[in-house]
């Protein structure tokens, strides 16, 4: 039998398709990982219209299927996209919109680590390909969903950083280097947002650009290759589900160009 509070969490949950994200349309980078799926199920659950895209096709249509199964009323659909492309990510921004009259949300999950034992070991190769994951995609999503964020009556830019970025340790220059670049492109992303609502006679943004930050995130089959690890401080990718839902939850100029914990902060 289920306690009293496990009744009232399912409930809120059963609720969620009537909450703010009921009929957004929101598109999903990186869309093929653990975090990307965690997200899909999630999104499709609180009534949105969930577009994803990924790199790789086979690893998409896995998540797709999967949210589209789980939530049988629910759309989700798939596009493979290079985000390293700039006109590749605005095709894909513009097919969205014309596909779905809207888009109400990009979540960017697209990831990538690299790091070495100490600072004097870096190797700047990590640089060349964790400049490209983790900043170039952002450049490229941002700079293509920007104005039909904007047009949107709750729009959201999602980014995923990570802790290291504010407080990087000797072994992981290239990857805290890179995520606090990513940070500061979203966080001018946010000052186009304030200065765009002003222009449009409101107060204050009514779009918003926000950071979630983990210190590293963890899924089942992290668990099961090491079920002895403790993973302290790790935001499981339910929970960041979770939260990149309740981003739609809040108004936006409470979340623009915020950093949101989910993790302990430095």
């Amino acid at each position: 039998m289920n306690d009293g509070t496990d009744h009232t969490a399912q409930e809120a949950r059963n609720m969620a398709g009537n909450g703010a994200l009921s009929g957004a349309v929101i598109a999903v980078a990186g869309a093929g990982g653990p975090a990307g799926r965690a997200t899909l199920l999630r999104l499709a659950e609180a009534g949105a219209t969930v577009v994803g895209a990924d790199n790789d096709p086979e690893r998409l249509a896995e998540a797709v299927d999967a949210a589209s199964y789980a939530h049988g009323g629910a759309t989700v659909t798939g596009d493979t996209v290079d985000l390293l492309d700039l006109t590749s990510a605005r095709e894909w921004a513009a097919r969205v919109e014309k596909d779905f009259g809207r888009v109400d949300g990009l979540v960017h999950l697209v990831g990538g680590w690299r790091g070495s034992e100490t600072f004097t070991k870096t190797s700047l190769d990590d640089w060349d390909l964790l400049e490209l994951l983790l900043v170039r995609t952002v450049q490229h999503t941002s700079l293509a969903f920007h104005e039909a964020l904007q047009r949107s009556d709750r729009g959201r830019y999602v980014l995923i950083s990570a802790a290291a970025a504010g407080r990087p340790a000797a072994g992981n220059a290239a990857y805290a280097a890179a995520k606090a670049a990513a940070e500061t492109w979203t966080l001018a992303l946010a000052d186009y947002f304030r200065k765009a609502g002003i222009a449009e006679g409101a107060e204050g943004p009514t779009s918003a650009a926000v950071i979630l930050v983990v210190k590293a995130l963890v899924h089942d089959a992290m668990r099961a290759d090491r079920p002895n690890a403790k993973f302290a401080g790790f935001t499981d990718v339910r929970d960041l589900a979770e939260a990149i839902a309740g981003v739609w939850e809040r108004p936006a100029a409470e979340v623009n160009g915020n950093r949101l914990w989910l993790t302990e902060k430095p």
